[in-house]
């Protein structure tokens, strides 16, 4: 299960570590300045998202680094799958926050709340509801 894991970790780590990256050079940018002070605040909470994020998705790799060889492979999983899914709890909200910020910014509209949260409601389903219903009526019981 170790590998699995592993392999999963790597596609949610790439994402989130160029998504981090874009963000932290959204506050160089000329037009940084002209943001509204909700705009502003928008982007650092995504910003700590990221940053929160990044940890959590790089934890089981440092995980399996320092119990590497401890016999303690069935408890690493265990916090390793456990630190996953916290990564992908919040990369869903970091997502949402850089989308919500990036629509604001580019629209001005009203319909910006529910777009994000029909984008939301579309991870839930591709990234939860749908493998958990799969678990659920594919487990042996």
């Amino acid at each position: 299960m170790w590998t699995e894991l592993i392999q999963e970790v790597r596609v949610a780590q790439m994402g989130v570590q160029i998504l981090f990256g874009f963000l932290l050079t959204v506050v160089f940018q000329p037009k940084y300045e002209q943001l509204s002070e909700t705009d502003q605040t928008i982007y650092l909470i995504t910003v700590v998202l990221g940053a929160v994020t990044t940890g959590a998705l790089i934890g089981p790799v440092s995980l399996h680094r320092l119990v590497s060889g401890r016999r303690v492979k069935p408890q690493a999983v265990r916090w390793a799958s456990r630190l996953t899914v916290l990564g992908l709890v919040l990369l869903l909200a970091t997502t949402a926050c850089s989308l919500l910020l990036i629509l604001r910014v580019a629209t001005h509209d009203g319909f910006v709340p529910y777009l994000v949260t029909g984008v939301v409601l579309w991870y839930l389903l591709c990234w939860f509801g749908i493998p958990l219903w799969t678990r659920y009526r594919h487990t042996a019981r």
